[in-house]
């Protein structure tokens, strides 16, 4: 069956669940713990395994397996060799052949279907599950890709399933396949997942439960050459990645259509950072009272930070006393020095008369 799920062929498993696609946006998820298992399939001449997966506990990446080395390693910095305890390693095996077998039925339908004929063929797979701020579970999404466009998507949550048919399978073929998914989401892998998830939290707590807390800025922004002022809102340096920040026009929060910005990027420390910016005229900025506030898992209350000058600013106001400075030098200095030469001129030759007396 071409969409059948990994491990279905596998009852003796009892406890493994199947994550298949590409990457999910941080955004798509509002609790504070996920995992993933990103996998990759390679058809083709290249220096990589043919089959690899990964799992992921929110941001970080817990553990790994390829189809060479064939044992499923913990990514840690103090464990980097050692194999994974938390997963059973007598269903990777089973998870390697079953998946393998999944992808390849894919390439053969892609192939015939599709008419792909790509030099190097690559699917992605990925699936996602997570608990909520009160420990809840939440939604369970899986996607999958072939050559890097997304084929297919399943949001399954509280008992309801929701397919996104990208291969146009017809809805005779697909009615009786999504009971099936249906079934094995709800009674098995979206279970496992959780149970997953909550197993690998209590071994890497210490990493993913840590909270630090943003240092956070409110700076004026001017282009002369675009004539435009506006105001720029930096949180960085926080963990985890979930934050919240908006900025206020007199204690009003600026609608997000009229803001730029608001990405999430790593820092090179495992500590992220997010900056939002609002363009203004100069009238605007001088009429209102513009505020940054924030609130994260690091800070025991919102935070909320005023308008800060522009850094630049200040600096103008140094320079331009120091360039007046420095022109008085070059030009009171030699009208200085030509005063005393005049000085010791009229000196000498005054001595020189009052002599010849």
């Amino acid at each position: 069956m071409f969409l059948k799920t990994v491990c279905e062929a596998c009852g003796e498993m009892k406890g493994f669940f199947t994550l298949l696609m590409l990457v999910i946006p941080h955004s798509v998820f509002t609790g504070p713990h996920s995992l993933g298992l990103f996998s990759i399939y390679i058809k083709g001449d290249t220096p990589f395994p043919e089959f690899s997966f990964w799992f992921m506990l929110d941001d970080l990446t817990v553990s790994y397996f390829d189809s060479e080395k064939k044992t499923l390693f913990s990514r840690d910095h103090h464990k980097e060799d050692e194999v994974d305890t938390v997963v059973d390693p007598r269903y990777i095996r089973t998870i390697m052949s079953t998946m393998q077998d999944d992808f390849e039925e894919r390439r053969v339908y892609a192939k015939h279907k599709l008419n792909t004929s790509e030099r190097i063929y690559v699917e992605q797979s990925l699936v996602v599950c997570e608990l909520m701020d009160n420990d809840q579970p939440g939604p369970m999404i899986t996607k999958n890709a072939i050559g890097g466009s997304t084929a297919d998507e399943l949001y399954f949550h509280e008992g309801n399933l929701t397919y996104h048919n990208g291969f146009n399978i017809s809805e005779e073929r697909l009615k009786p396949l999504l009971i099936s998914i249906k079934s094995r989401q709800e009674h098995l892998y979206y279970p496992q997942c959780i149970t997953t998830l909550r197993a690998y939290l209590k071994q890497r707590s210490h990493q993913v439960k840590r909270k630090v807390k943003p240092r956070v800025r409110l700076i004026q922004k001017k282009r002369s050459v675009s004539g435009w002022d506006g105001v720029s809102c930096l949180a960085t340096g926080f963990y985890p990645r979930h934050i919240n920040l908006t900025i206020l026009r007199d204690g009003e929060p600026v609608p997000e259509r009229l803001t730029t910005g608001g990405e999430l990027l790593p820092n090179g420390d495992g500590t992220y950072q997010m900056r939002k910016n609002l363009e203004l005229s100069g009238k605007d900025l001088k009429q209102s009272v513009f505020t940054c506030s924030v609130t994260h898992l690091g800070l025991d209350n919102k935070l909320d930070v005023h308008l800060e000058l522009d850094p630049g600013e200040p600096l103008k106001l140094i320079v331009i006393p120091v360039l007046v400075a420095v022109g008085l030098v070059f030009v009171v200095g030699p009208g200085i020095y030509i005063m005393r030469k005049c000085r010791k001129k009229k000196t000498e030759s005054y001595s020189g008369t009052h002599q010849s007396r």
